[in-house]
């Protein structure tokens, strides 16, 4: 995140573990910090100035049952 650090908002569900952050002005998803990989952080592609979506590679995922699947996560 280049700016705008005040505009966005903090919100966890749950356990308190993961921390979803969301703009205050649109209400947008911007990134977050997984439970799963509280080390790492997710980031919306579609928040970003430049569209890398044509070259990231998209691989399915069940996130419906996303704890016994998370070894298959990097």
């Amino acid at each position: 995140l280049l700016q705008g650090e005040h505009s966005q908002s903090l919100y966890t569900f749950n356990t308190g573990v993961a921390q979803h952050y969301f703009c205050q002005t649109c209400g947008v998803k911007s990134w977050y910090v997984p439970r799963s990989h509280p080390d790492g952080v997710s980031v919306n592609v579609r928040t970003l100035d430049d569209d890398p979506r044509r070259q990231v590679e998209l691989q399915p995922f069940d996130g419906r049952h996303w704890e016994r699947h998370v070894h298959q996560i990097r």
